[in-house]
């Protein structure tokens, strides 16, 4: 037994052993369950194959979640009962009042400018000769994670004194021609504006991406009847082209609005959420994990968890109308 504790090949095996052997025991049960007979057949087989999957998802998310909204009633160590207390502070304190300043405008300002920018981008390379390849350059940034887009940005917009060379691309391109260079990270509240600008770097794709396919699916015979017509290209945009992927679009409004509310990777690697960057998902982790207040931490959880509930019935709802009408 102390070669598979003490030395890692051990471990290593151990490892192996022991998920092999999980998978002959769900291998076991479903050949049990294709075996069994009479009504309980369809019950055995369902328990089999959505079991495990139940089992993770009441372990790793409806638990935490009912522990969290439990410890928000309590105070930093959840030794004490303190009601709603920390939903109060978390609305009123000074911290929270800049985080929900900020979230705000992250939420308003993203999900708008990044569809519209990919809205523009899709009908702009709609069938044209290089479509493939101007999309997969405005889709790259979907591929890098929150964290490697904010480190990539904090270099192009890194800051250092007058007299010193700059590594930051944006300011040696400033102070090459004359002018002074930019604290782009420390002045607020335009700090704030550029930080949004990654957020928004990063979703176009993901927008540029479902509308494109949403703008080819529109019916060839309606556009060509509309050009008939003599039908604009501005007209054609407002009276056809919008309308006709007007799900999409609410789709795509409603998926972004849903992780900018939650933010938190991008404040945190590149201003490490201060100068007034402050959002509420950073402000949760650092309450939770950085001051060790566990009460107000959660509190603040449950106010995102709150905040992102109509988003997500909102989209769930337009989402079920699609199938309606494809139907």
């Amino acid at each position: 037994m102390d070669f598979f504790l003490n030395d890692k090949f051990g471990q290593m095996l151990l490892v192996i052993i022991a998920f092999a052997a999980l998978i002959a025991v769900l291998l076991a049960i479903a050949w049990a369950a294709d075996k069994w007979v009479g009504k309980g057949r369809r019950w055995a087989a369902l328990a089999v194959f959505g079991g495990p999957a139940l089992l993770l998802l009441v372990v790793g998310l409806i638990y935490p979640a009912i522990r969290t909204f439990y410890m928000s009633f309590y105070d930093a160590g959840t030794d004490n009962a303190v009601g709603l207390q920390n939903y109060i502070f978390t609305v009123t304190n000074t911290g929270a009042v800049i985080a929900f300043r900020n979230t705000f405008i992250w939420v308003i300002l993203v999900p708008i400018l990044s569809t519209v920018i990919g809205l523009v981008y899709a009908i702009l390379i709609d069938r044209s000769r290089l479509e493939k390849l101007a999309k997969s350059l405005l889709f790259l940034p979907v591929a890098i994670s929150f964290v490697g887009a904010g480190i990539i940005w904090k270099f192009v917009y890194e800051y250092r004194g007058a007299a010193q060379e700059q590594i930051g691309l944006l300011n040696a391109f400033i102070t090459w021609l004359g002018f002074e260079p930019v604290r782009f990270l420390q002045d607020a509240p335009w700090n704030t504006l550029f930080l949004i600008a990654v957020m928004i770097w990063i979703q176009a794709g993901f927008a540029m991406v479902v509308l494109s396919a949403a703008i080819k699916a529109v019916p060839t015979d309606i556009i060509e009847a509309a050009r008939l017509d003599g039908v604009n290209a501005w007209e054609m945009f407002r009276n056809i082209t919008v309308p006709s992927i007007r799900p999409s679009l609410v789709v795509v409004l409603t998926t972004i609005s849903i992780a900018t509310l939650k933010i938190f990777d991008i404040t945190r690697t590149m201003t490490g959420a201060r100068f007034d960057t402050q959002v509420l998902a950073n402000q949760m982790y650092d309450y939770s994990f950085v001051f060790g207040d566990n009460g107000v931490g959660s509190a603040m959880a449950v106010v995102i968890f709150i905040l992102v509930i109509p988003l997500v019935a909102f989209n769930i709802r337009q989402m079920a109308k699609n199938r309606a009408v494809r139907g």
